[in-house]
């Protein structure tokens, strides 16, 4: 089976090279030019792409294999899969993003099965950064598909020495873990940013877990893959290091500091998208709620933390 990525961003650049120590992948690029003469990212500055990644920004050719990895951002996903005149039937599409679509409130399986329905469509996601990936790093993540038998073809196909995955079913919990988690590391970032110490941020990080639980079990996912690595392994990560763009954009709110509007976040938008839900479903996600507050400038962060705290005491 031939491999294809779309998006040489950092992380689909970092799939690529790694899936190169498998054989020939063809990256799929808007601009060719930074990477065509150097073999070099400028996403991934110092790491050489191997021979192996043929780069192309013709969208047919990339089209032309048989597995399809999308690391577009998830608000341009839907769109970019528009664009597409093809069904892609029978072909593998995997989802590389994380978020909830604001327009549709559909995760990124959802999308890929609505747009392209004969297609196969699966999520790779979990706790991950694509300068490890890229550096041959070892990284552990979930392959969800809903068919077990492609499932598993997907999962020996993408796995390298490097990249371990584990299957799994059920993709309504991997891509809400994926998507909330960016939530909840907005959320530590403001009260680390703050100065509201690690204890503050450690009941963040749990009880913004129960929260995604909560919601993820509301749409069917099953809570051993919350427990997994796209849903806790991916909250730990995220939470807790300043490579995280979510974090970052978190920490900026804290210290009221500016923050570059040109880095994709796909935690703000997945708030709105949770905090829309929550409105019309009745369910309880506060710190959804008080995360879209904030990244809208509605309220400050000692705003939400006075909301959260005076919130009903309850058992845990």
């Amino acid at each position: 089976m031939s491999v294809s990525v779309f998006g040489a961003g950092a992380f689909g650049t970092a799939l690529a090279i790694s899936l190169a120590q498998n054989g020939p992948v063809t990256l799929w690029a808007r601009d060719v030019s930074p990477m065509e003469n150097k073999r070099q990212s400028p996403r991934l500055p110092g790491i050489t792409l191997p021979d192996q990644i043929t780069i192309t920004g013709d969208l047919e050719q990339a089209l032309e294999n048989d597995t399809l990895l999308f690391s577009i951002p998830m608000q341009n996903l839907s769109g970019f899969l528009s664009r597409i005149n093809s069904d892609l039937e029978g072909k593998a599409l995997v989802a590389c993003c994380k978020g909830v679509d604001l327009r549709s409130g559909l995760g990124p399986v959802g999308i890929l099965s609505e747009i392209k329905p004969k297609a196969h469509a699966a999520i790779l996601t979990g706790p991950s950064f694509a300068a490890d990936i890229a550096k041959g790093l070892p990284t552990a993540l979930t392959l969800a598909c809903t068919d077990d038998a492609i499932g598993k073809e997907i999962q020996h196909q993408l796995s390298t020495p490097s990249l371990r995955l584990y299957r799994s079913t059920d993709t309504v919990g991997a891509e809400l873990g994926g998507a909330l988690k960016n939530v909840m590391a907005i959320a530590c970032g403001a009260a680390m940013g703050a100065g509201l110490g690690d204890s503050a941020r450690a009941a963040l990080m749990t009880r913004g877990f129960a929260e995604m639980t909560r919601f993820a079990a509301s749409r069917g996912a099953r809570p051993e893959t919350m427990a997994g690595l796209s849903g806790l392994g991916d909250l730990a990560l995220t939470c807790t290091s300043d490579l995280s763009r979510n974090y970052q954009l978190g920490l900026a709110l804290g210290r009221k500091e500016a923050f570059d509007p040109s880095i994709t976040v796909e935690g703000a938008a997945t708030a709105q998208a949770m905090d829309r839900i929550a409105i019309d479903t009745g369910l309880s996600l506060p710190i959804c709620h008080a995360v879209a507050a904030l990244t809208q400038g509605r309220v400050t962060v000692d705003d939400v933390m006075t909301q959260l705290l005076s919130r009903p005491l309850k058992e845990e």
